[in-house]
């Protein structure tokens, strides 16, 4: 099947690559011309694991291709996705549809016969139905139908999440748009009966109240680690014998310094908005944001009174600056919250992370990047772990000792033991956790 992927950003080019991994021609499309280009030369934007690799495979096999005119590419295509952003707009909280709108109008113009256009970007309740109206409005003699396919791709795993999904939700009641839906995923459903057909508006729903729960699961095992910091319980044993509840089920139950990333934050906000709009809001939602915020800059906090509440003159190593490993993405980070509070209480910032200082540099101000996680730490008054990249899970710690002037390390990922970082000597702060 020949398909048109219109936005070649992170969404747009996973799926691109991986529906041409399934033997399906598909043409990725962007309009700014030099992502296209360096596209076109193997050139990939973003970190994320083993896209690389297919994309070049899928290029060589003349599965995939890229480019800027629209027109050509969908005229061609018996299906088109449109993978755009949908920031939320500066002053309403509502998501901004200009780019969505923009691409369907191009749809609308562009298409050749029966065409189905699909909107993995996600977008608020309704939106599909109101393109849809669009599409009829602005050329009525185009054979289109609409359909909401909502995407789950978790950053660092988002080729596996395509590959072998949990689930595919396809919003559509149209037959001819769901026969071709079936034949674009025909390769998932041989071997799994993960794909789940509704209606347009339960589909768009469904990708807003998965991630609302996730924050919301998030959040609450974040304040249940502030409680066992109180009573003398360790969170993580607590997760465990919760997670163990089926019902419960053991994934998001991590604390940490809060939720980040492209997603929640972004998601959780939208359907806040949508729900206040339609006049059922949703209070723990809206509950779970303003935890999320406060919790965010109260790491600084927690970090300024593990080194006896002054940091000023003190130079603070951070690891990991992504708001979750195996990804350069700092949208929503929690070390910018973080970062931006030991700076105003006067400390110096030195840090490291794998993939994410280019993009951190571009987010804050006044800091120094190292080479390495030991160049990060050398003479250093404490050390904080952000980020769980698997570079620091396995870190020589008596060579982390050595190398710090101060001897506080704090943890906000636990990745390690109280006891053993107290029997090496550290002043050591985690998460919801005893001392040792």
């Amino acid at each position: 099947m020949k398909i048109a992927v219109i936005g070649s950003g992170y969404v747009g080019l996973v799926t691109g690559a991986c529906l041409a991994n399934f033997g399906h021609e598909v043409t990725c499309i962007d309009r700014d011309a030099a992502k296209i280009a360096s596209l076109a030369q193997g050139a990939i934007p973003i970190f994320e694991p083993d896209l690389e690799e297919i994309v070049a495979l899928n290029m060589a096999e003349k599965r995939l291709s890229f480019s800027t005119d629209l027109r050509s590419a969908v005229a061609a295509s018996d299906a088109v996705f449109i993978c755009v952003g949908t920031p939320l707009g500066a002053t309403s909280g509502a998501a901004d549809l200009s780019q969505v709108t923009d691409a369907t109008k191009a749809v609308a113009d562009a298409a050749d016969g029966f065409t189905v256009l699909i909107l993995k970007s996600t977008v608020p309740v309704g939106t599909n139905d109101a393109m849809a109206e669009l599409i009829a409005t602005h050329r009525p003699s185009a054979d289109i139908a609409v359909a909401s396919n909502p995407e789950f791709l978790r950053e660092g795993a988002a080729i596996h999440d395509f590959k072998y999904p949990d689930r595919v939700v396809i919003g559509t009641i149209d037959a001819r748009a769901r026969a071709v839906m079936e034949d674009i995923y025909r390769p998932i459903s041989l071997n799994n009966n993960s794909i789940l057909f509704t209606s347009r508006r339960t589909a768009e729903l469904i990708k807003y109240a998965s991630n609302a729960f996730l924050a919301t699961k998030i959040t609450f095992i974040n304040e249940i680690a502030d409680l066992c910091e109180k009573v003398g319980a360790d969170v993580q044993e607590v997760s465990r014998g919760i997670g163990l509840d089926k019902r419960i089920g053991d994934k998001f139950l991590n604390a940490g310094p809060g939720y980040g990333g492209s997603c929640f934050p972004k998601d959780t906000m939208a359907v806040v908005k949508t729900a206040q709009d339609f006049g059922a809001p949703l209070r723990i939602v809206e509950t779970v944001l303003d935890i999320n915020a406060k919790r965010k800059r109260a790491m600084a906090d927690k970090i300024i009174a593990a080194m006896g509440g002054d940091v000023k003159g003190k130079t603070i190593a951070l690891l990991g600056l992504t708001f979750k490993p195996s990804t350069d993405d700092m949208r929503d980070a929690p070390s910018i919250d973080i970062v931006a509070g030991l700076q105003k209480a006067g400390a110096t910032i030195r840090a490291y992370d794998p993939e994410g200082m280019e993009q951190a540099a571009k987010l804050m101000q006044h800091i120094t990047f190292a080479n390495d996680t030991y160049d990060c730490v050398a003479s250093a008054d404490a050390v904080v772990l952000i980020t769980e990249w698997d570079a620091f899970r396995a870190l020589d710690l008596k060579r982390i000792f050595a190398a710090l002037r101060g001897k506080v390390f704090v943890d906000l990922r636990n990745v390690y033991r109280p006891s053993d970082m107290a029997a090496l000597g550290f002043t050591y702060v985690s998460i919801g956790r005893p001392a040792n």
